[in-house]
């Protein structure tokens, strides 16, 4: 067996121009919303309220400088690949060109992590704001049917009852996977016209709550330290709560790595991939900031903690209600696109990696009339779902940041061995200041993923031990690599 075993970069750029299964139909403004569509999601609306009043009060304005900092130096490296190997399958088909097929495989398999518990994360979040949004019109679900499995809800007369699972989260899957098998010209389309929906929705607030800032919400900027205890088993606050909420918004900033993941669906990828991966990652990352500026000083940090933490902030800073319910309902339509972008991700990753042989060859399948990867997206939703019914949102958004993380490391250590081993390539775009850009890249990551809690590092390592499990029973003998010279 050669487990290292690398594909030829000269080879997936002739497979890049001669296959044609799937469409290229994006132009560099459908990848820069697709990129917005995915990034401006839970992180925003959703996860700076939780980081705020879990770990890092008003800081969490350094967690997103913080995370968005160790993002650009990704993003240049990603930008790189995307157009050097224009092929679906993002870092996973980056690593099989430059680290070889079991670095491939880790990766790829992180990617699988990456994509399903993000796309579970905000499906969760998603059904927090539905239900904030129902209750607003008159319409109360049952409370056994909008939490996880085993949670404590309260029940309309005051009682408590125990949740059976999370119906609006498995709804919103579904919708979305269903969008996905149809097309990727009609996914685009819908994840336009959301983004621009919640753009005008976060300008709403925006310009609403600006004047309701309170200094002295701000005030300590980084509340003290609380060490370990029984409601903060890794402690909280602190600098090391700011860097613990970097690790955890860092989920925020998938989205421009989903957006790589459609290369072999854009139409000129060298000139615009990049477009699509630094633009989306900018603009988006300025808009996180602002929001948390402005959230954490109309509401002190301790009170966003709901399941609906923006809306909240505008209703205390004096926005009438029906106002509340646009921004409400602005931010359920835009989680949307983000489990649908994220859900794309998560299909074209294992359409590659079946493709190469590493999963089974029957979930390669293309729809004959909608040229899509219509197994894996059925597959992909169906798990999703499953798990958005029954975790809780810290939990997902942990879990999701640690993989997101350990791609960028090996991303960012991949671009500088191929510079290495194959200057010859003609790139299009090339990473600046390489030897700066790439090492700081990989090694913010993996800061960032050290200050993650350490029970998300164990349930990275129980997937790794099971993915390493499957490689060797069943990948390393189909790769479509193994009866080639290596």
């Amino acid at each position: 067996m050669n487990i290292f075993r690398r594909k030829s970069v000269a080879d997936l750029q002739s497979e890049a121009l001669t296959d044609h299964s799937l469409k290229r139909v994006l132009g560099p403004l459908n990848l820069i919303l697709l990129g917005i569509g995915c990034t401006i999601g839970a992180g925003i609306f959703v996860l700076t309220g939780h980081v705020a009043a879990a770990t890092a009060g008003p800081g969490v304005i350094l967690s997103y400088v913080l995370a968005g900092l160790a993002s650009i130096f990704a993003a240049f490296c990603y930008s790189e690949f995307a157009s050097l190997v224009p092929m679906s399958g993002s870092a996973y088909t980056y690593s099989y060109a430059t680290m070889g097929e079991l670095f491939a495989w880790i990766i790829g398999w992180d990617l699988i992590l990456e994509y399903a518990v993000g796309g579970m994360t905000v499906a969760i979040g998603w059904s927090g704001h539905f239900n904030e949004l129902m209750k607003s019109v008159g319409i109360h679900l049952p409370p056994q049917l909008t939490a996880a499995y085993g949670a404590t809800v309260t029940l309309a007369d005051g009682s408590s009852a125990t949740a059976w699972f999370n119906l609006p989260a498995v709804f919103i899957v579904a919708a979305t996977t269903t969008l996905l098998v149809i097309g990727i010209k009609e996914s685009a389309r819908f994840n336009n016209i959301i983004v621009f929906v919640k753009l005008a929705v976060i300008g709403v607030f925006v310009v609403g709550a600006l004047h309701a800032i309170n200094p002295a919400n701000w005030h300590p900027f980084i509340p003290a330290a609380i060490p370990p205890g029984p409601d903060h088993p890794d402690g909280a606050f602190g600098w090391s709560g700011v860097f613990h909420g970097a690790g955890t918004v860092f989920f925020a900033y998938i989205g421009f790595d989903a957006v790589s993941t459609a290369a072999q669906e854009a139409k000129n990828p060298q000139r615009d991939m990049p477009i699509g991966i630094i633009g989306s990652l900018l603009v988006c990352t300025v808009l996180y900031i602002l929001v948390a500026a402005i959230a954490t000083g109309v509401v002190p940090y301790a009170e966003l903690g709901g399941d609906a933490p923006i809306v909240y902030a505008a209703q205390k800073a004096g926005m009438s209600n029906w106002i509340s319910i646009l921004i409400d309902l602005g931010i359920v339509a835009g989680l949307s696109s983000v489990i649908m972008v994220l859900l794309m991700g998560q299909s074209r990753v294992f359409w590659s990696m079946s493709r190469d042989g590493l999963l089974p060859e029957f979930i390669n399948r293309v729809h004959p009339k909608f040229k899509t990867p219509w197994i894996t997206s059925i597959i992909t939703g169906v798990v999703v779902a499953f798990f958005s019914a029954t975790f809780t949102l810290g939990e997902a958004g942990e879990l999701c940041s640690i993989g997101t993380l350990l791609a960028f490391v090996i991303v960012c250590i991949s671009v500088l061995v191929l510079r290495v081993r194959e200057p010859h390539h003609i790139r299009t775009f090339r990473t600046p200041a390489i030897w700066f850009v790439a090492p700081a890249g990989a090694i913010s990551a993996f800061i960032l993923m050290y200050k993650l809690p350490g029970i998300t590092w164990l349930r990275l390592i129980v997937w790794f031990v099971i993915g390493m499990v499957l490689y060797f029973t069943y990948s390393v003998n189909h790769s479509k690599l193994r009866d080639k010279t290596p």
